[in-house]
C-alpha cells in the first residue's frame, strides 16, 4: 500500500471508531462493513493531505483504464461506487481499498509505459479488494494488535495526549501495510484475468514487472517490498499466459478494445 504523511484527527472521532472496533475485537471478527468504513476514512484523509494531480489528460487516462477493469468484476464489486484518484507524487505506487477506492501515484508512469502496463498495476490492486485481502489480514492481526491500539486511542481521548491516530490504527489492520507474498501472487493471477477480460494485452504484465525490477535495482522500491521475486512472478505469469491470452482474444472479438490514451 501507499506511503503517506497524515495529520492527527480529532479525539472524538478516534474514540467512536475505537469503541466500535473494540466490540468487533472482543467478538473475534472484523466485518467487511467495518473494514470498508475504515478504508473510507483513510481515503478521505489521503485526499485532504496528499496533493491531487491537476492533469486532466492523466486523470482521464487512469479513470479510463480503471473503469474498463471494473467492468469485468463480479458483484458486488462491479456495482461499487468506485472512487478513482490520481495523486501527484513521485512514488512508484498504486493501491486499492475495500469499498471501492483506487489511488494511483503519478510516479507509476515511470515504469508503466503504456495502457496495458498500467492496467497490470491497477488490476493487480483491484484483485486485492475482490479477494478480501485487507479483511483477511485485519482478522489475522486483530488479536495481537487491536486491544493495544484501542487502549492507546482511549488513553489519547481521556488525557488529550495523542500517541497514535486513525491512520496508524488502519495500518495495523492491513489497509496500509504491504500484503503477504501469498496475497501478492494471488493478486497477480486474478489481476491478469481482469486485465485480459477488459481487453488489455496480458503479455504487458511481464514487461511491467521487468520494468519494476529494473527501477528497483540499486535501491529500495516500496511497492516491491513484500512481493515475490521478479523471476518467480514472471515465471508464474508466463505459466498462466495461455488462459489469459484466450480471455484477451475473446475480449478483442467481442469489441472490448480499450481506447485509453494518455
Amino acid at each position: 500500500m501507499a506511503r503517506a504523511n497524515f495529520t492527527r484527527v480529532g479525539n472524538q472521532a478516534i474514540s467512536i471508531l475505537a469503541s466500535s472496533v473494540l466490540v468487533a475485537a472482543t467478538a473475534g471478527c472484523i466485518s467487511a462493513q467495518q473494514i470498508e468504513q475504515m478504508a473510507d476514512e483513510q481515503f478521505k484523509q489521503m485526499r485532504v493531505e496528499l496533493p491531487l494531480s491537476d492533469n486532466a489528460s492523466d486523470k482521464a487516462y487512469v479513470r479510463c483504464i480503471s473503469t474498463a477493469i471494473i467492468g469485468q468484476l463480479d458483484e458486488p464489486y462491479a456495482s461499487y461506487d468506485w472512487e478513482i484518484v490520481l495523486f501527484e507524487d513521485e512514488a512508484v505506487n498504486a493501491f486499492a481499498m475495500p469499498g471501492g477506492k483506487i489511488g494511483v501515484y503519478t510516479g507509476i508512469f515511470e515504469v508503466a509505459e503504456n495502457k496495458d502496463q498500467l492496467a497490470t498495476v491497477i488490476s493487480h490492486e483491484v484483485a486485492h479488494v475482490t479477494e478480501d485481502h485487507s479483511l483477511e489480514r485485519a482478522n489475522r492481526e486483530q488479536r495481537t494488535n487491536v486491544i493495544a491500539i484501542i487502549g492507546s486511542e482511549l488513553l489519547d481521548y481521556s488525557t488529550g495526549l495523542e500517541t497514535t491516530d486513525i491512520v496508524v490504527y488502519g495500518a495495523q489492520l492491513g489497509l496500509l501495510l504491504p500484503h503477504s507474498r501469498g496475497d501478492e501472487s494471488e493478486a497477480d493471477l486474478i489481476g491478469l484475468r481482469y486485465m485480459a477480460s477488459a481487453g488489455f494485452d496480458p503479455r504487458a504484465s511481464i514487461a511491467l514487472w521487468a520494468n519494476m525490477a529494473a527501477k528497483a535495482e540499486g535501491g529500495s522500491l516500496e511497492m516491491l517490498s513484500t512481493h515475490p521475486s521478479e523471476e518467480t512472478r514472471m515465471s508464474r505469469l508466463s505459466a498462466n499466459m495461455p488462459e489469459a491470452m484466450r480471455l484477451y482474444e475473446q475480449a478483442q472479438a467481442e469489441g472490448r478494445q480499450s481506447g485509453c490514451q494518455r
